[in-house]
């Protein structure tokens, strides 16, 4: 497997990248991932990998070689460039002395794709490749600077690297045409779903707002996970500035990191319906979520079909309500309706998510129904087993075809 992102990140693609090795681990196949250093979401070399400049270690029955890459503390088009770049030519250099029967790509990022085909090419064995975001869409629609004018050429590599894998899996249907269209045969295309990586919740929901200062008279508004551009996190600040002109009440959570992080604080500073928390480890992030009143999934409104964000398998299994500031239509918004689990607003609007909010907050047999369906449609969905059941089948496939 090449995949930029692994464990110990628990957040964005590395949980289903670790995941997936791991479970070819347990299966019996011996199960290799060229990855990069631990960096997401912070964006920042996790602490134990500084200074390293390439390792091998085995995690739960997986071999993983890291490579070291340049981690850009603030997102534009050239450092996000030179990210890739960095990855790309430093495991083109010393690639894992393995010889592989198939390899799995995990794209983003473009490097992964690249170095992916690479391998098996060398190897003279099938390609398989997980779309988790579209390169290429994501540079002209996350409003990263300078992304319109490498969209095109980040959408030409990426086009080659699919064009040429056995089969390709998509994570959303939403992918399915834009992938077509860069002249992938629809036959190789196949929709595996991401599933839930988080348990269910099991705390004292109390005790745990308790903990975090949230009162039971408030009704409290979490958004979890990274703090970038294509999130548009300025629209929950700006809710938040809304609520405290309207008296509270409201309380809006942002928890992660990112590296727009020190902006929001700043648009932020003196709002006091608006707080701030680090990620939440890997035991306590389930209690935190549900100890929310709403869980909320936001983006900018030019973002329609280029990703699908990881953090909603893990509000479905909370069994929280969600609201989604997305636009209509896209990817996002269609996995919201279809889980029946929430409700879709208009982006970039803070009035419409606030009111959206306070709407449920007034009903709250509606809440636990939306609840209900996001714990229901996990189960029947997003399961765990059946997600790794389909990424296997993508490489059985592949193997049985080749």
């Amino acid at each position: 497997m090449v995949s930029t992102n692994y464990a110990p990140e628990h957040a964005g693609i590395g949980p289903y990248s670790t995941q997936i090795a791991e479970h070819l681990a347990a299966s019996g196949a011996e199960t290799h991932v060229l990855a990069g250093m631990p960096h997401y979401p912070a964006w920042r070399v996790h602490e134990d990998y500084r200074g390293r400049w390439r390792m091998r270690e085995s995690r739960e029955g997986v071999a993983v070689h890291r490579r070291r890459h340049t981690v850009p503390a603030r997102q534009t088009a050239v450092r996000r460039g030179l990210f890739e770049a960095s990855f790309l030519a430093h495991g083109a250099l010393a690639p894992p002395r393995v010889r592989p029967d198939v390899v799995l790509s995990q794209m983003p990022g473009l490097a992964g794709g690249v170095l992916g085909a690479r391998l098996a090419r060398r190897a003279g064995v099938p390609h398989v490749v997980v779309v988790q975001d579209l390169m290429g869409a994501a540079a002209g629609q996350s409003g990263i600077r300078g992304g319109g004018r490498v969209a095109a050429l980040a959408g030409s590599v990426e086009g080659r690297v699919l064009r040429a894998a056995a089969v390709v899996g998509v994570v959303h249907e939403s992918f399915t045409d834009r992938v077509v269209a860069m002249g992938v045969p629809r036959q190789r295309v196949r929709v595996v779903p991401n599933w839930t990586h988080v348990r269910a919740p099991s705390g004292d929901r109390a005790r745990t707002r308790a903990r975090l200062g949230w009162s039971g008279e408030e009704t409290v508004v979490l958004h979890s996970g990274n703090m970038g551009l294509k999130q548009g996190l300025e629209v929950l600040v700006e809710a938040a500035r809304i609520a405290d002109h309207e008296g509270g009440g409201t309380r809006i959570v942002l928890m992660g990191d990112g590296h727009r992080r020190e902006a929001l604080l700043a648009l932020g500073e003196g709002v006091r319906s608006l707080s701030f928390l680090p990620p939440a480890d890997a035991g306590e992030f389930p209690e935190v979520l549900a100890a929310a009143d709403v869980l909320a999934v936001t983006q900018k409104a030019s973002v329609l079909d280029m990703s699908l964000p990881s953090k909603l398998t893990s509000y479905f299994t909370a069994g929280r309500p969600v609201v989604a500031s997305v636009a209509a239509g896209s990817g996002t918004a269609r996995e919201v309706e279809r889980s029946g689990a929430g409700v879709v607003v208009a982006p970039e609007d803070p009035e419409a998510l606030l009111a959206a909010v306070r709407s449920l907050a007034a009903d709250p047999e509606r809440c636990a129904e939306l609840g209900a369906r996001g714990r229901e449609y996990v189960e029947r969905r997003l399961s765990r087993r059946a997600g790794l059941e389909r990424v296997t089948g993508l490489l059985r496939e592949a193997l049985d075809a080749g």
